[in-house]
């Protein structure tokens, strides 16, 4: 598989694709439908699916679809999981530019003075650095989340940021 791969989350992992996204991995989130759907749009985008569903890892693997049995609980354990059956299947994960996490399109760096016409001032005058989703226009600048995903995004062993 050239490059990063590109994944397809089963409904089960909505979190788990939010991080992916944010982290810079190119991830479809399919929260509804039957499985067969879930395993064509596999097929037809060359993404891995990620699940943590037994039964339809078993089957993708059957059809030739590459497809990862995420264990764990927490988006942590999960990511360990990704990281080590990627490993095991050859498979290079190797982090892009922050996608939204909300619709998965590529992000745009902005100044404050763009933010500020969607913000409230208080958020405008505490930071500095902004990113704009291209395809939804939701705004996104280090929080109280950023801590956290930073400590996360140390699992893929490079000190590129998230967001």
């Amino acid at each position: 598989m050239p490059g990063s791969p590109r994944f397809v989350a089963d409904a089960m992992l909505g979190s788990l694709a939010r991080k992916l996204r944010i982290f810079g991995f190119d991830t479809l989130y399919f929260r509804t439908g039957p499985d067969r759907e879930l395993e064509r749009v596999s097929r037809e985008d060359a993404r891995v699916i990620l699940t943590s569903d037994r039964a339809l890892a078993e089957h993708a693997g059957r059809h030739g679809l590459v497809a990862l049995l995420l264990q764990g609980r927490s988006d942590r354990a999960r990511l360990v999981s990704l990281l080590s059956q990627a490993r095991s299947r050859g498979i290079v994960v190797s982090r892009g530019d922050p996608r939204c996490a909300v619709c998965n399109s590529d992000l745009e760096r902005v100044g404050p003075e763009r933010a500020a016409r969607s913000l409230p001032g208080s958020v405008v005058g505490r930071h500095r650095l902004y990113y704009l989703c291209r395809g939804c226009g939701k705004l996104y600048w280090r929080g109280g989340h950023w801590p956290r995903l930073r400590r996360l995004s140390r699992l893929f062993g490079r000190p590129q940021q998230p967001i």
